[in-house]
């Protein structure tokens, strides 16, 4: 969700001081949010033959969490607004220490899917939106600089949580390594708790409180009709946006989950096969801001999804070529370039939905957006899991979403083309119209002014007065 104005009630933003501590927790939150659910793929092959489970089901784990932390971002807003962003993130917190700590406890596949996916994809869900939220509240100069660090959690965290998971596997199993997870992740009440409220000014006379209370049922159903307002679907560029998005995350996650499994089927050491996602956290980190800048060039910004739907094909061709990586060099190539094109298609998605839609109309559409995205996040990688279990090799799921991703980069370039000359011509008539209706009106005023000069002249002039000469 995007992040909330400044409270008018309280001072403006201060750009520093101790929101800088404010970034630092949301950089933690923020980070485990996004690492968590890639960095789970350690486990799962020991969980598969743990419970006796197929690569699928085990999918479902990852892809139940993102949905819910996808699909909770309405709640979670409403929350913040209710009780402020200290609390929800603490929540949140605690939220994901219990949800690992109670799966380390599972005999099933469901207990996972109870513990792991719903109860921690609503934690993570609280940990970024408050996240998120709390930001805007602290600065507004320098808001890009404070997301931008908040948000390199998810590449930060993923670098190092990928290989410590490989490591508490190792000495612990895959039970004992969620147990400390679960108390890992507690650390985000703490960077929750660093998260105060900006101080208000006092509250206004009860009389005014009373007036402004008249109101606020009718300000509630305007924000929820703003949050669910379905009029996005009546501009074409959101329609081409959104069937390019959809196809995107349907084959975004399942690469990740499935990258250190396939590499050790490869005959790769468990270690080295879980630096792979290290070192695409790695690339990730410094490929988003540096997309960031060549995005915000004045070559670029104008024909920006160009430049996003040239991502999304990069990507696709990537994991296309992944089953010839048959080495480990090769492999780590593999992550280097799948780093690149994640981070870029990640540093743009909702840049360009922004450009589309515009500022005003950007919650609404981000909404909608977001609800409709769990949808392939849900299904996508349990896809890619059901091809491993039927064909058993790995090949035929980085086909299925190279392919995918691919086509919906093409897709959205072909009709981004037609899109941008639907907006020009559109704006030519426009423009062509107001130049008439201009030259319309000068005619006009032209004219009105001959008029009123031919009366002037035709109209006698007044007689003088006698005076007493002539009298």
């Amino acid at each position: 969700m995007p992040p909330a104005p400044a409270d008018v009630l309280g001072p403006k933003p201060v750009d520093g001081g101790w929101g800088w501590m404010v970034v630092l927790g949301a950089h933690i939150s923020i980070g485990f949010a996004y690492s968590t659910p890639k960095a789970l793929s350690i486990f799962f092959k020991p969980i598969k033959e743990d419970l006796g489970a197929s690569y699928s089901e085990i999918a479902w784990i990852s892809s139940i969490m993102l949905a819910v932390m996808y699909a909770g971002g309405p709640v979670s807003s409403v929350l913040v607004r209710r009780f402020g962003s200290r609390p929800v993130v603490m929540v949140g917190g605690l939220m994901c220490g219990v949800s690992m700590v109670t799966a380390s406890f599972g005999s099933s596949i469901v207990y996972l899917y109870l513990c792991i996916g719903i109860i921690g994809g609503w934690g993570l869900c609280f940990n970024l939106n408050a996240s998120l939220t709390i930001i805007s509240k602290y600065f507004l100069a320098k808001r890009p600089l404070a997301n931008g660090l908040a948000m390199a959690g998810s590449p930060v965290f993923l670098c190092f949580l990928a290989p410590v998971n490989q490591y508490l596997l190792g000495h612990f199993g895959w039970r004992g390594s969620l147990l400390i997870l679960g108390g890992m992740m507690l650390n985000c009440c703490v960077a929750g708790a660093v998260m105060r409220p900006v101080a208000r000014h006092s509250a206004p006379p009860k009389e005014v409180d009373q007036s402004n209370n008249t109101k606020s049922k009718g300000s509630l159903l305007k924000k929820a009709k703003t949050f669910v307002d379905l009029s996005s679907f009546k501009d074409p560029g959101f329609i081409i946006y959104l069937v390019g998005n959809v196809m995107f995350i349907f084959g975004a996650y399942a690469p990740i989950v499935f990258l250190s499994a396939y590499a050790v089927s490869r005959g790769v050491e468990e270690y080295s096969a879980a630096y792979l996602l290290s070192v695409m956290g790695f690339v990730d980190m410094f490929v988003r801001p540096l997309t960031g800048l060549v995005a915000n060039s004045k070559w670029v910004r104008p024909r920006i999804q160009y430049l996003f739907s040239f991502a999304m094909v990069f990507n696709g061709t990537v994991h296309l070529l992944c089953p010839l990586m048959r080495t480990y060099p090769l492999l780590v190539a593999y992550a280097v370039f799948f780093g690149v094109g994640f981070g870029m298609v990640f540093a743009l998605i909702f840049e360009c939905l922004m450009d589309l839609m515009g500022n005003q109309r950007f919650p609404s559409a981000v909404g909608l957006v977001t609800i409709i995205e769990c949808f392939p996040m849900l299904l996508g990688p349990p896809a890619a899991g059901l091809l491993v279990d039927i064909f058993d090799d790995y090949k035929y799921l980085f086909f299925m979403c190279g392919g995918v991703i691919t086509t919906g980069g093409l897709f959205l370039f072909v009709m981004n083309v037609y899109n941008y000359n639907r907006l020009e011509k559109a704006n030519r008539g426009r423009d062509t119209a107001q130049n008439h209706n201009t030259v319309e009106n000068q005619e006009q005023a032209s004219s009105s002014e001959a008029q009123v000069e031919l009366m002037n002249t035709a109209q006698p002039e007044p007689e003088p007065e006698p005076t007493e000469e002539t009298r």
